[in-house]
């Protein structure tokens, strides 16, 4: 049996999406980020997840964004494309219509909203693995969607020839342990979760699908990359460094935390779209004090 080929390994960063004053995005200001992400660390990249505000974009948006991500990127790292939804028949129509030139693979989440059973869960990502002409990885994010992806599924799910990885959210540690113990050899494990990513590494996980890596990309890869090439003991020195941060940044909802960071590093403007907001005075200022300790 042949082998799926991963290239989703180490960090992958869930792009932001900038915006100017007036809410237009803010092309320069993506294409920069991409180039900083990249240059301190980044393995791949992923466009339209939760953290590009994706929700809130417009067609012709979604289609420049992720044209400029694929063409900032240039070849130097795998992209991964968020392509979910809550209406199988849908999601698989734009599937076969999405362009993936210059795409690996895609990110899908859960269906969100109409609360499916495990029978139902399988069932919707078999139709989008079958559909999709690059790999799938699932997305488990229960806080957000309402419902749970269980081990048993996830692992039933990794046999599917063209189902590559899971991006665990849940939080569940024994959960991912279950599926780290059951899964095929050839199926991945990726955090969702930037604050126990390296705890997640020292079960069995190949990385990390990450919020922190847009703003403090350095010290956050570099553990990534450490617990990579077995140096558990320095990767854990970096864990504790960042785990202030990496509460922070989700103190006040995400991307507004990450935003507010990035502001203060001069990489975007502190600019969400409806319905989300800015963080609190408090919060935002509590990320900068420690962001200029964290990167002293």
């Amino acid at each position: 049996m042949m082998m799926k080929n991963n290239p989703f390994v180490g960090t992958g960063v869930a792009l932001i999406t900038p915006f100017n004053d007036d809410y237009s995005v803010d092309y320069e200001s993506l294409r920069n980020i991409v180039d900083f992400t990249l240059q301190n660390g980044a393995d791949f990249l992923v466009a339209l997840g939760t953290t590009s505000e994706a929700p809130t974009l417009n067609a012709e948006e979604k289609v420049n964004v992720v044209k400029t991500v694929v063409e900032t990127a240039a070849g130097r790292c795998p992209i991964l494309l968020g392509m979910g939804g809550n209406n199988t028949a849908a999601l698989v129509e734009n599937i076969k219509n999405q362009c993936f030139k210059g795409i690996d693979g895609i990110l899908s989440v859960v269906p969100y909203y109409n609360k499916p059973n495990q029978r139902g869960m399988a069932a919707h990502f078999k139709a989008v693995a079958d559909a999709s002409p690059v790999p799938v990885v699932l997305y488990n994010v229960p806080g957000r969607v309402g419902v749970n992806l269980q081990a048993a599924t996830t692992v039933e799910l990794a046999k599917h020839p063209n189902i590559i990885a899971v991006k665990e959210a849940s939080g569940n540690l024994q959960q991912i342990m279950e599926i780290l113990c059951d899964k095929p050899a050839d199926f991945t494990v990726l955090s969702g979760d930037d604050g126990i990513t390296q705890p997640m590494m020292a079960l069995g996980a190949k990385g990390v699908i990450s919020v922190a890596a847009n703003g403090y990309p350095e010290p956050f890869c570099k553990m990534v990359n450490l617990m990579l090439e077995g140096e558990e003991k320095e990767a854990l020195k970096l864990h504790y460094k960042v785990l202030k941060m990496n509460g922070l940044i989700f103190a006040d909802g995400n991307p507004a935390g990450i935003k507010a960071l990035m502001a203060h590093r001069g990489l975007c403007k502190n600019v969400l779209r409806l319905p989300l907001v800015t963080t609190s005075e408090k919060v935002r200022l509590d990320i900068e004090n420690e962001c200029d300790n964290l990167l002293k």
